[in-house]
């Protein structure tokens, strides 16, 4: 480990890096691990496709302007509006 890591700006320690190691080395109970509910949540039944999008910093100010005033986020007012599109 080099000197200097961090995570989330907090040091990691020799100590923590033993006991993380020791800990893997007995073994993760995968159920658990799938239960904790990581990641984002889904948005139906099959998985999400991301999709990227280019915008200049005067289209993104606009969207995050609307966004806030209608209280959702960036990715809602996008498919929002394309499902308004495609109707």
């Amino acid at each position: 480990m080099s000197a200097g890591e961090t995570i989330n700006g907090v040091p990691v320690t020799e100590q923590q890096v033993s006991e993380w190691a020791a800990e893997a080395e007995a073994g993760y109970d995968v159920d658990a691990l799938k239960k904790r509910g990581r990641g984002r949540p889904g948005r139906g039944a099959e998985p999400s496709q991301v999709v990227a999008l280019r915008l200049t910093s005067e289209e993104l100010a606009e969207l995050d302007a609307r966004a806030a005033r209608a209280h959702k986020t960036r990715s809602e007012l996008i498919r929002d509006a394309l499902a308004a599109y495609a109707a």
